[in-house]
Parts: C-alpha cells; sequence; structure tokens
C-alpha cells in the first residue's frame, strides 16, 4: 500500500512540476509580450509568477528538502565566527605581499629565459 501512495506521490510531484514549467514559461513569455509596458509592471508581474512557482516547488519532495537544506545552511551560518577587521586587514596585506613577491619572481625568470632564448637566437 505505501508503495501505491509513494507512486501517486511521485505523480503528483511530477504535475506540480510541470506546473511550475508553465508557470516560468508564462512568465518569461509574458514579460517578451509585455515588452512595451512600464518595466516596473513587468518585474511585479515576474515576481509574482515566481513566488507562486517557488511556493509550488516548495510542495514537492524535493523542494521541502530544499527548504529544510536552506533553513539549515542559515542555522550553520549563524554558528560562523568570522574574522575581525584586524585580522581581515593582517591577511590582507600578507596575501598583497605574497602577490608582490610572486610576481617579482616570475618577472624576474621571464627575464632570465627571455635572456637565454634571445642568446640561442642570435
Amino acid at each position: 500500500m505505501s508503495e501505491k501512495f509513494d507512486s501517486e506521490g511521485n505523480n503528483l510531484d511530477l504535475v506540480k512540476w510541470i506546473i511550475v514549467a508553465i508557470i516560468v514559461a508564462a512568465g518569461v513569455y509574458g514579460n517578451s509580450y509585455f515588452s512595451a509596458e512600464s518595466l516596473l509592471f513587468r518585474t511585479i508581474g515576474l515576481l509574482i509568477a515566481a513566488g507562486a512557482a517557488g511556493w509550488i516547488a516548495a510542495q514537492t519532495d524535493r523542494g521541502r528538502s530544499f527548504v529544510n537544506l536552506c533553513l539549515e545552511a542559515r542555522v550553520e551560518i549563524r554558528k560562523v565566527v568570522w574574522p575581525t577587521r584586524q585580522e581581515t586587514t593582517q591577511t590582507t596585506i600578507v596575501v598583497l605581499i605574497v602577490i608582490f613577491i610572486v610576481a617579482i619572481i616570475l618577472w624576474l625568470l621571464d627575464a632570465l629565459l627571455g635572456s637565454v632564448i634571445s642568446s640561442f637566437i642570435t
């Protein structure tokens, strides 16, 4: 019996995804069709279509799992210890110094190889 329910759920999810695709396609077509209208009205229409499509997509199994993933990611982001301004400044300075040193090394290597190759050519 659960297999029958799962099959019905998958079919219903498929119908929902088809509706989402139709809404998105209608939004794209409508934006093109009403290109002479104000950008504000077209943007509002697209936002409404995107909201409706997102809401319908969130009602599917994959949509629910995606919403849960986003909520869990939000919780994890709140746990992150962000660097202080001083740490960020110090790290930036170190990166810039390393970039400068590598640039000088590459410039010297280029000059050396250029002179070696030019001595072989002439």
